[in-house]
Parts: C-alpha cells; structure tokens; sequence
C-alpha cells in the first residue's frame, strides 16, 4: 500500500494518506546511541509520532532496522527488570565462543545478533482512541546488544480509523 510513497519523504516526515476512512502515518526515529542493556523507549516513541492522537482504533507497528538490536515489550516501572534480561542474555547466549565464526566487529558481534534474533526485530502495539493501548506496567523496550553501538534507526507505522 505505502509503495507509492517517495522514499525520501517517508524518511523525513510523518506521510499520510486515506484508503477509505484508514490513516495511515509513518516516521523514521533516529535513537541515541544507548549503552548495552535494555532500554525503555516509549516516550521518545510516542514524541516522534504524535498523529498516533488522530487515530481512534488501529495499530502501532515499531520495527527497528539493525540486526544486532532488537525490540521488546516489557514491564516498565522496575528497573531492575531491565538488568536481569541482560544479565540473562548474557548467560544464556556467551561471548567467546570457540564455536562463533563471525567475529569480525568483535566477541559481542555474533552474540548480539542471536539475541536480536530471540527477541526480533518488531513490535506492535494497538491504539486505542489516540493513545497506546499498553497495559499499566508495559514499555517498549530498545534491546541493545552491542558493547559500542551506534544510534539505532526505528521506523514507526501507525494506521487505522
């Protein structure tokens, strides 16, 4: 459907178009670099898109363009939360493995890229009435797995009525 849309002006701009009484608003945020660990990103989320207000019932689709950083939803008041899914991870896929053949950028190069592929690369959320439909202690979560990543690229599509 979004096809048609100039590529350039997806990138650098909420677009907007009507299919019947569908709306449909899609914008590229540029995050900050992080430091590895899990972080909350709702806020800047909601920030960057604010056409999310015109839309009664729909859909948020939150895809993150990076295969070594993933997305998840997750519980939002206690950061300690945050520190345990890395300290698992890390347990669970380990660095330094003899095993590990793409190791070019680094012993967290390979790793990173198993965890992004866990917990994956989208996430979507449903509006409801302007706002998002997160339950109390929810947040989206930027999962970054690298030990010195750069600024991670988020593309934001919400639509509906």
């Amino acid at each position: 459907m979004v096809a048609w849309l100039n590529k350039k002006r997806a990138l650098n701009l909420a677009t907007t178009f009507m299919l019947g009484a569908m709306k449909f608003y899609q914008k590229e945020l540029q995050l900050k670099p992080y430091p590895r660990g899990f972080h909350l990103i709702t806020d800047a989320i909601e920030k960057s898109l604010p056409e999310i207000n015109q839309i009664r019932i729909g859909q948020l689709q939150v895809f993150i363009k990076h295969t070594s950083a993933s997305l998840s939803l997750n519980e939002n008041a206690d950061a300690t939360v945050r520190s345990d899914f890395e300290s698992h991870f890390n347990m669970m896929v380990p660095e330094n493995r003899s095993y590990y053949k793409h190791t070019f950028e680094g012993p967290d190069d390979m790793p990173a890229h198993i965890k992004a592929s866990l917990l994956g690369a989208s996430v979507q959320i449903p509006i409801t009435n302007g706002k998002l439909n997160l339950g109390i202690w929810q947040g989206i979560y930027l999962c970054e797995h690298r030990n010195h990543a750069s600024g991670r690229q988020l593309v934001l599509t919400a639509f509906g009525n």
